[in-house]
């Protein structure tokens, strides 16, 4: 991603941590487009990224900017992607990294990533909403500690570069960009990216933004559908889909800017359309993301279910985090998809094994 250096806000060259982010796939998903009547479906995946997330695209330039303004301890609130990848980057450059999350409510593949790269782990009584509301008094009152959630604008930056690489790979700019919604940085960062190509005139037009949240999660949505200009802020919001479990997003102004301005939506989904959506885009296209990256591939089939995406459209999902991120997700599965018990240690089992198959 550091490609597109000229259009990100580092000076020094030697300023740059960088783990080889950005550059992830996008896949034409043939098998997932015919079952849903879209010809033209692609899946971005950001799980390709080195943490994991496209968390990484901020992280990378956030923490470059934090080298460059000669910062040592950095600290962010976190569900558990941007506090993984903090955590990365913050070992890569030697820094000092403070993590607030709230308790029992991070998935064990994000908690085991902080703990290996060695972040100091601090669990709240609470949820997203008041962890992020005691990193950023902390970081008011203690100035050494910078702060790195996505209100930092250098996060937002460097994930702008996800449209960028849309533009690049796809060679065209598609009708729709589909992303899930939970703190808002990244459908608003990918607006900012798609708007500064048509200011260069690299392209002539840009997509319609449509943000994906789930139902109990969903003050964005809520507010789009109602044709509200604010928020109201979800208390004790809840869904499977731990990453977009926000009831209070900060970024909420430029989400809804985005979507506005974009003609676009904002939609709900069930956690169990999650979950049916996760399992078939692995399935189907072999792309395994965690639940609240499903979101989006959720979103798109209720949507063209409702006929509300045009089946002519290109559309493009984001898809946010790798699958491994949140292997519970494994105890929510039928029994039938999760294999059969056989110990095979005669004839008598080969023949109840050939008998399976």
């Amino acid at each position: 991603m550091w490609k597109y250096r000229e259009l990100l806000p580092i000076e020094k060259q030697e300023s740059i941590v960088s783990l080889a982010e950005g550059g992830t796939g996008l896949h034409h998903c043939k098998r997932l487009g015919r079952k849903l009547g879209l010809k033209k479906l692609f899946v971005k995946n950001e799980g390709e990224n080195p943490t994991g997330s496209f968390k990484d695209r901020g992280m990378t330039v956030a923490i470059s900017k934090a080298r460059e303004l000669s910062k040592k301890k950095v600290l962010c609130a976190s569900t558990g992607n941007t506090a993984a990848s903090l955590a990365a980057y913050s070992a890569r450059a030697d820094m000092e990294c403070i993590v607030l999350m709230p308790k029992g409510k991070v998935a064990g593949g994000k908690m085991l990533q902080i703990i290996m790269h060695g972040a100091k782990l601090i669990q709240i009584k609470g949820d997203f909403d008041q962890a992020l509301e005691i990193a950023m008094k902390l970081s008011e009152r203690r100035r050494e500690f910078y702060l790195m959630n996505s209100i930092n604008p250098f996060r937002l930056e460097g994930q702008k570069t996800i449209a960028f690489e849309i533009l690049d790979q796809l060679g065209r700019v598609p009708e729709v960009v589909m992303l899930p919604v939970g703190n808002g940085g990244n459908i608003s960062a990918a607006w900012k990216g798609f708007s500064e190509f048509q200011q260069l005139k690299i392209v002539k037009s840009r997509p319609r933004m449509i943000g994906i949240q789930a139902e109990k999660a969903a003050p964005i949505a809520r507010a789009v559908k109602s044709g509200r200009d604010k928020i109201r802020p979800v208390h004790n919001p809840q869904t499977i889909a731990t990453a977009i479990r926000i009831g209070s997003p900060v970024n909420w102004p430029k989400v809804l800017s985005a979507i506005r301005d974009s003609r676009g939506t904002a939609e709900t989904v069930t956690d169990r359309q999650i979950l049916e959506a996760q399992k078939e885009l692995a399935t189907l296209e072999g792309i395994f993301v965690e639940p609240a990256s499903a979101a989006s591939i959720a979103g798109v089939k209720k949507l063209s279910e409702e006929g509300r995406v045009d089946r002519s459209e290109t559309v493009v999902c984001v898809t946010t985090g790798h699958g491994l991120k949140d292997p519970s997700v494994l105890d929510r599965l039928p029994k039938s998809q999760t294999g059969y018990n056989l110990e095979i240690t005669d004839g008598s089992r080969l023949e109840a094994l050939e008998r399976i198959l």
